[in-house]
């Protein structure tokens, strides 16, 4: 054998195999799980227009949505790296699907509350990054994880993108009540998605770095962590943030007088530069200083929320909106999950990373539930947007400091 030829036997040994089936289908299933819920915005004014309610109750079924995803991620996340990623997503599934179906009846705020908010908040809470990302993160190497959690994440971009002018199409046809029994049907295809992502923790080609912790050192560990309850902190705000606007920002539009198909296309937008976002944070992640990256991104998101409300708004700046908040949308979750990845490896990710997100689900409710609350109290959404940018500025502050290197941990012998 040649020297040159040896040479790429070694580089080849060296550098893995991605695993694409696991990237793939974790990829579909964040697709699936993240579409129906990015797209709930478009359900409010007919909903409201046929049952008489006001914008108060569908915010709180929203946020209760996104406070029961937050609550239920670190159990579920715990679940998962304990009895198996597959079972959780099954699981799921059919949450995902009970829960549009009971949302379709539409014959009281309950049946909205607890299918639209609770039972589909709990499906999402499973079935969402933190389930899907922890288990790319045992079949990857460290140096393959960020462009990992960068593909993955633009997937669930990618359902935002889908499911705007899907779920807009089948209402205009349909009317919402059957749109989310169609909805429902689509969410009974995840576990069978889900299945090439069988395996818990211990399984896996990175298992062999496990470092064995119970659940009750892993948490004891991280919450005396300061660069992880700084980062904890901080994703509080991006959730404040993406929720507000995908629940309120289609009757925002019609709001400030501009056609309702802009608010389609701003949120399909949105998705679509998502994507490029969220590619580009994953390369980005991967040479750059995660902390610094993410700092930027949230200032960047307050700049241009203060551009668009103090410039003359009209049909182009929504769009142009739509594409600059696109590419910083979800661009911090692959920075972030690999931030608490680097700092306590993979063997508790799903519970770590789960308490992560639910600071990100607290800031999404008291966004989406501020949205209608303070709507219905003043008559703008104004004090919910420069709310936002005050926490943008919050954001970047706290996320300077963060170090981007492991834990201090005992040696093993």
């Amino acid at each position: 054998m040649s020297a040159i030829s040896q040479s790429a036997v070694q580089v080849h040994a060296a550098r893995p195999n991605f695993p694409w089936l696991i990237i793939a289908a974790g990829s579909i299933v964040a697709l699936l799980t993240f579409g129906p819920r990015s797209a709930m915005g478009f359900f409010q004014l007919p909903m409201l227009t046929d049952t008489g309610w006001d914008r108060t109750t569908f915010g709180l079924a929203m946020a209760l949505q996104n406070l029961c995803w937050g609550l239920s991620q670190p159990f579920f996340g715990a679940i998962a790296d304990k009895f198996g990623t597959w079972r959780v997503l099954a699981i799921s599934g059919l949450l995902y699907a009970a829960g549009l179906f009971l949302m379709s009846f539409g014959g009281s705020p309950a049946t909205l509350h607890i299918g639209g908010g609770v039972l589909v908040g709990l499906a999402v809470g499973a079935g969402s990054f933190g389930t899907v990302l922890s288990a790319f993160a045992r079949n990857v190497t460290p140096h393959q994880r960020s462009m990992a959690f960068g593909i993955g994440t633009a997937a669930g971009s990618a359902g935002m993108f889908l499911f705007a002018p899907l779920s807009q199409g089948l209402i205009s046809a349909y009317g919402w009540s059957d749109s989310l029994v169609y909805l429902g049907l689509i969410m009974l295809l995840v576990p069978l998605f889900a299945i090439p992502l069988r395996g818990n923790s211990s399984s896996g080609t990175q298992k062999e770095t496990l470092y064995k912790q119970s659940i009750g050192e892993a948490l004891k560990e991280a919450l005396g962590h300061k660069s992880y309850l700084l980062l904890v902190s901080g994703f509080f705000v991006c959730g404040y943030q993406v929720a507000f606007i995908t629940a309120h920002f289609p009757a925002y539009i019609g709001d400030i007088g501009i056609d309702a198909r802009y608010a389609v296309i701003a949120l399909a937008l949105i998705g679509f530069f998502n994507i490029i976002g969220s590619l580009s944070a994953g390369i980005i992640g991967q040479h750059y200083s995660k902390p610094y990256f993410l700092a930027l991104i949230y200032l960047g998101r307050s700049i241009a929320v203060s551009l668009f409300l103090l410039l003359p708004q009209s049909p182009a700046s929504v769009i142009i909106f739509a594409v600059v908040m696109g590419l910083l949308w979800l661009s911090t979750v692959p920075p972030t999950n690999g931030l608490v990845a680097i700092m306590f490896g993979t063997g508790h990710l799903g519970l770590l990373g789960g308490i992560v997100f639910l600071s990100h689900q607290v800031g999404s409710f008291l966004g989406v539930w501020m949205g209608g609350y303070l709507y219905d109290r003043f008559g703008s959404y104004d004090p919910v947007w420069w709310l936002g940018v005050a926490l943008g500025i919050f954001a970047a502050i706290v996320h300077w400091p963060i170090e981007e290197k492991p834990v201090a941990r005992p040696a093993i012998a």
